[in-house]
């Protein structure tokens, strides 16, 4: 599976488990931490677990599994990492701080429906 494949799947896995306002921005022209980046939001902390459950699940059942997870205790984000694609998942209030929308608007935002 290439890194768009993937960054597309992962962002397809997140709407359908209703996350909200799903970005894929490609950022590997313009940094080498990976080639996208998948940003999105829970309604809550349970949700936010709910979705990066719901993506390692499905992932792993592909045979893809993440390098790491972090941030599963905050209850605010959730990172998992699978190397050529990062994904972010965040309660909305966690989004409006980081704003990793803003700091990585060089990049080109992709769209992941078919």
């Amino acid at each position: 599976m290439t890194s768009l494949e993937l960054a597309k799947k992962t962002a397809a896995i997140l709407d359908n488990k209703k996350a909200d306002q799903i970005n894929v921005i490609k950022i590997e022209d313009i940094s080498s931490l990976a080639d996208y980046f998948v940003i999105a939001s829970g309604g809550s902390s349970t949700h936010v677990r709910s979705l990066a459950d719901e993506l390692e699940e499905k992932l792993k059942a592909e045979g893809v599994t993440p390098a790491r997870i972090e941030g599963y205790r905050s209850n605010s984000w959730i990172l998992l990492d699978y190397s050529s694609v990062v994904v972010h998942v965040f309660t909305q209030e966690a989004r409006d701080f980081y704003d990793l929308d803003r700091l990585w608007a060089d990049g080109e935002k992709i769209s992941y429906e078919s």
